[in-house]
């Protein structure tokens, strides 16, 4: 496999895992700080990508891309020269060599690729993904559910609106990781032997 794409519920521990992977295979891993780098290049100031991640819901999405319509129908709204910034910088980065994307709809975005493994980090039991959140956040238990709710639902909504497809499903993906069975590690070393 050249390209990995890793999704993951909020507090699975995916990102850890993504990381890990990047570090033992060698490889680069990207998540969203590449984004204001390559959005900037496609004419959206840092400015502008600080109040969108700060609203990134789907209604947000679609009231600025209704409010932002113009005479010129071929001109792309804000949310969508973020997402096409995305997914032209994903496609290059992924011709570049092997890789790791973190979420940004990568595992749509490269579904062509007969070089791609797509995999989907979980954790069954809520309890394991709250003591992650407190751990990481140094926040209180009520706090962690609050981020997870408003985390996955972000990222459903996202992946959902952009990619046509349902976020978690299990046929998007080619590997679906319990984080409540398996050790992060265990995770990293089954995907290394997928990858090679």
């Amino acid at each position: 496999m050249k390209t990995i794409t890793i999704s993951r519920q909020y507090g699975s521990g995916g990102r850890y895992i993504a990381a890990l992977l990047s570090e033992k295979m060698g490889v680069p891993c990207y998540d969203s700080k590449f984004l204001p780098k390559e959005a900037e290049r496609h004419g959206i100031s840092q400015e502008i990508i600080n109040e969108f991640k700060g609203k990134t819901s789907l209604l947000y999405a679609i009231g600025v891309m209704m409010s932002e319509e113009s005479q010129d129908k071929k001109r792309l709204t804000i949310p969508e020269k973020m997402f096409h910034a995305q997914k032209e910088t994903v496609k290059r980065l992924a011709q570049e060599g092997p890789c790791i994307f973190v979420g940004r709809c990568a595992d749509q975005i490269l579904k062509d690729d007969n070089q791609l493994l797509r995999v989907y980090i979980y954790a069954s039991d809520m309890e394991d993904r709250i003591k992650r959140i407190k751990k990481n956040k140094h926040i209180s238990q009520e706090e962690a559910l609050d981020r997870i709710a408003y985390k996955d639902r972000q990222r459903r909504d996202y992946y959902n609106f952009y990619t046509g497809h349902e976020w978690g499903k299990m046929e998007n993906y080619d590997i679906c990781l319990n984080t409540s069975v398996l050790s992060e590690e265990e995770c990293v070393e089954l995907l290394m032997k997928l990858a090679g």
